[in-house]
């Protein structure tokens, strides 16, 4: 693709205005790595966001089908061409990438790469990630174009704008987990000095009622009715503040797009894979999509904490009048026959307990070695 003056700063401004009008960090770097690949007319692009342990936290790529990335296989680990970005900081741009001597091989599915461009996306002297290109397109039949110093100096300007976009959404993301985290404090905060002085009334009430149960039957009276309207207003009390801990997304957006924000809050969280499919599911009653939603919490932060595994997968699908949850993991796995001591420690028997409670059942498939997977069946109401 070649840009005249003109042209070329108008699709820049396109690509900086589309990495500003998104707020979510996932969001941000798929328009950033198809911004970069539109613009610098490449075959492949790709932006890797480093963890802390020799990984990517966030890994996006343009101009690979989704059957292709899942042939591929697990994120790549910080190696090779990949290492010098991040670890050097230093712009890499090669003729083949193919036949540099620190190239170490890709996986069968890959794409095969030659001609090669990436740089590293800076924060001050932090380096928050890595932007690069593939297979510059050729107008001539044959022979390859190869990046230009042109190229890479406008997909600098790209880096610049990526760190600042980057940091911005991070920036974001943080204040709501803040706003989130204040609500919840304020929220308990409510429900103790509420349902706590209630409930010490009450107590004092039903003291005085047992010693003048004797002596003086009907003020005994008066005060166990006393007691009586005082566990109502705690009761009350209670269920107005359980009302306003019901997540408020469920009543607004649904369970289908609540489960799938919060599971792409996760993917960005953590380095395994966390995906989301819903298909076909309807509205469900709000007791039975609450239960959903924290039974499929409950899975995810076992699956994220304690399995090591690279990949979890969450499908909710309908199943007659209702619906399946179904939360799968590549970890260690475990023995479900160990009920007693698995059953504490993954939380199965509260998730068990959430299921029947609505009326529907959950079941739970691992072994050692083999994964996990949680599977919450709920009928319709």
């Amino acid at each position: 693709m070649s840009h005249g003056p003109r042209s070329g700063l108008a699709a820049v401004s396109s690509a900086l205005l589309a990495m500003s009008r998104h707020l979510e960090v996932r969001d941000v770097l798929k328009t950033i790595v198809a911004s970069a690949r539109e613009l610098l007319d490449a075959q492949y692009a790709a932006l890797g966001v480093p963890d802390d342990h020799g990984g990517f936290a966030q890994f996006v790529v343009d101009g690979v089908s989704d059957d292709q990335w899942k042939a591929i296989g697990p994120l790549p680990r910080r190696h090779g061409i990949l290492a010098a970005m991040l670890d050097e900081a230093a712009p890499q741009r090669l003729a083949d990438v193919r036949r540099d001597p620190r190239f170490e091989g890709w996986p069968s599915a890959h794409p095969d790469l030659a001609d090669f461009l990436g740089l590293p996306i800076r924060d001050g002297d932090e380096v928050i990630g890595a932007l690069f290109l593939a297979n510059k397109r050729c107008p001539k039949p044959e022979g390859t174009c190869g990046f230009t110093e042109d190229d890479e100096e406008l997909l600098g300007i790209l880096a610049q704008h990526a760190a600042i976009a980057l940091t911005n959404a991070r920036l974001y993301e943080r204040s709501r987990e803040l706003t989130i985290a204040e609500e919840r404090s304020r929220l308990a905060h409510e429900l103790h000095d509420a349902v706590s002085q209630k409930l010490f009334s009450l107590r004092l009430t039903a003291q005085a009622a047992a010693r003048l149960v004797d002596r003086d039957p009907s003020r005994a009276k008066g005060e166990l009715q006393q007691v009586a309207a005082l566990a109502a207003e705690a009761a009350d009390e209670l269920r107005a503040a359980v009302v306003e801990l019901r997540p408020a997304a469920l009543d607004e957006d649904g369970l289908v797009a609540t489960l799938r924000t919060q599971i792409q809050v996760l993917d960005r969280a953590h380095s395994a894979r966390v995906t989301f499919a819903g298909h076909g599911v309807r509205a469900l009653p709000a007791a039975q999509e609450e239960a959903v939603l924290r039974v499929a919490q409950e899975a995810l932060h076992n699956a994220l904490r304690h399995s090591g595994g690279d990949h979890v997968d969450v499908t909710l699908d309908r199943r007659g009048g209702g619906a399946v949850l179904r939360v799968t993991d590549d970890g260690s796995g475990f023995d479900p026959r160990l009920v007693r001591r698995a059953g504490r420690h993954l939380g199965l028997v509260s998730m068990r307990d959430r299921a029947s409670g609505v009326g529907g059942t959950l079941t739970v498939e691992s072994a050692p070695g083999k994964g996990t997977t949680i599977e919450m069946e709920v009928p319709g109401g």
